[in-house]
């Protein structure tokens, strides 16, 4: 029981610290974001976003489900991580010169030269990123990643200049892909400098052979979850063009910004607790129940925050020249609920050791999502000059019914290896749902009759704030008030440290 309050705090400042993390790279994307939508063209996202499809999939080679098993796995040895290490710097490379001839016949499907050189070039980005992997990974499982926040946090400010005087400058796509690599060559530097560890020079087999019993089922359920992700992004590629692509790349972006970081909140968080819990079913239980409400507290209002205030936010930024991915923009929000959920609950079945699971929701997925591009392929015609992606929404809802299935197979299968009812883990979720859809109508009646953008958010912002920190002091909310406790409590020990 005395290690209770110490493994609270500590996860309470995982907690502080990623969130720190995520709101200051957010605003630094956001920054740099703005700025290159508004020098960047349509086409020039859309060659982007063809590169990125390919780094996604290379990425979860490099990395082949390891890191979240050595988050998953109670003690890790030297070898254990300097084994990972290595593996993952190998892969890396390997990957690397496959694309790197590959990158012709990226350009041949496209059937645009220009991916050649950028391609080549973007593709560097993961094997710099594949050697702070396991330096990242260690310093998660310590629960000590206030180092993971700054090297991001410099990282972006540096690559951040970079993208921006070059897109100043009229390099074009070129921005984006040297913002890529100077981001993951200064995070990497970092991270080796101030960890102060350094890998022994051996690779055991067997360490691998011990870890990647969870490592496959990661990598093959992250596999499928990259591919229903980035199918959209191929089809729209092939069948419509770069400036349809340019238009989902950006609204895919900024929705990334909400959903990929409440979604790794949660795994770096809540990942190294539950793994110290997986041999006591009730205390495991217990956790699930307080990470369900929290993560449901966070996710309902951020989300619904941002699908009625899209409108504004995209006007203020961009003018006009991204309307057309406003609607895309939210579709892909509301999907993101569910992300983040599924998400939370394959963190549940990795702790247990039963990743392998995770893979049949995600082909679960896989086949609703298909099945869902099959349906609404002949729609993607609908697309007109003057509304570029009334297909590309039809599409989109259809994903967003795959994602809801995935949620509803993962929450069953989560159900089934902890012993918790379905209905339990629903009713976590139903106080801040329905808090969520009362904060979003409110906010788009505001719309309605407050013109300015900037008056129009802020009057947004402080209704939903108001509204919905108020409902939960009303409901007596556990999570709200444990939260400002622990808010409150550093803020005062802060101002006694400094006055001594």
């Amino acid at each position: 029981m005395a290690e209770e309050p110490s493994l609270k705090l500590r996860t309470a400042r995982t907690i502080k610290w990623n969130l720190i993390d995520k709101v200051s790279s957010q605003v630094l994307y956001a920054v740099t974001g703005w700025v290159l939508a508004n020098r960047l063209s349509q086409e020039d996202f859309g060659l982007v976003g063809t590169v990125l499809i390919f780094q996604a999939f290379a990425n979860i080679f490099v990395d082949s489900g390891f890191s979240s098993a050595l988050l998953q796995r109670k003690n890790p040895s030297q070898l254990d991580y300097s084994s990972v290490l290595w593996f993952n710097i190998t892969v890396a490379t390997l990957i690397y010169a496959v694309l790197w001839l590959a990158a012709p016949l990226i350009a041949l499907t496209f059937n645009d030269e220009r991916l050649v050189d950028l391609s080549r070039v973007m593709f560097l980005a993961f094997i710099i990123n594949a050697t702070a992997i396991v330096q990242t990974n260690r310093l998660m499982k310590q629960m000590t990643v206030r180092m993971i926040a700054i090297s991001n946090f410099i990282g972006l400010i540096v690559s951040s200049v970079v993208g921006i005087y070059l897109a100043l400058n009229d390099f074009g796509a070129w921005a984006v892909v040297w913002q890529t690599i100077t981001l993951a060559t200064v995070k990497s530097l970092i991270l080796w400098i101030t960890s102060r560890w350094l890998p022994s020079l051996a690779f055991s087999f067997e360490s691998i052979k011990c870890i990647i019993g969870v490592g496959v089922g990661v990598m093959g359920s992250s596999l499928l979850n990259t591919l229903s992700q980035k199918i959209c992004s191929i089809i729209i590629g092939i069948f419509t063009g770069m400036r349809a692509l340019g238009y989902y790349t950006q609204a895919d972006k900024w929705s990334v910004m909400g959903t990929a970081s409440l979604s790794q909140v949660v795994t770096a968080s809540f990942l190294p607790v539950l793994s110290q819990f997986q041999d006591d079913r009730e205390r495991f239980s217990r956790a699930a129940a307080k990470m369900n409400r929290f993560t449901a507290y966070v996710t309902f209002p951020a989300m619904c925050m941002l699908i009625a205030m899209a409108t504004p936010i995209f006007h203020l930024l961009f003018g006009t020249k991204w309307d057309a991915s406003i609607a895309l923009f939210q579709i892909l929000l509301l999907r993101g609920i569910f992300t983040i959920l599924t998400s939370l609950y394959n963190n549940y079945i990795v702790a247990l050791g039963r990743s392998s699971k995770i893979i049949v929701a995600e082909l679960v997925k896989d086949i609703a999502s298909i099945i869902a591009i099959v349906a609404t392929l002949p729609y993607m015609g609908l697309s007109t000059p003057d509304d570029p992606t009334q297909g590309l929404r039809i599409m989109l809802w259809g994903q967003l019914a795959a994602s809801v299935i995935t949620w509803f197979v993962t929450l069953k299968m989560v159900s089934n290896l902890t012993g918790r009812g379905t209905g339990r883990f629903i009713v976590d979720l139903v106080p801040y749902l329905m808090q969520g859809a009362l904060i979003t109508i409110v906010m788009l009646a505001l719309s309605n009759v407050i013109t300015g953008n900037i008056p129009l958010l802020c009057a947004q912002f402080a209704a939903a704030a108001i509204i919905y920190l108020g409902i939960n002091a009303i409901l007596h909310s556990t999570i709200q008030h444990e939260m400002l406790q622990y808010i409150f409590y550093r803020f005062v020990k802060n101002k006694k440290d400094v006055k001594l």
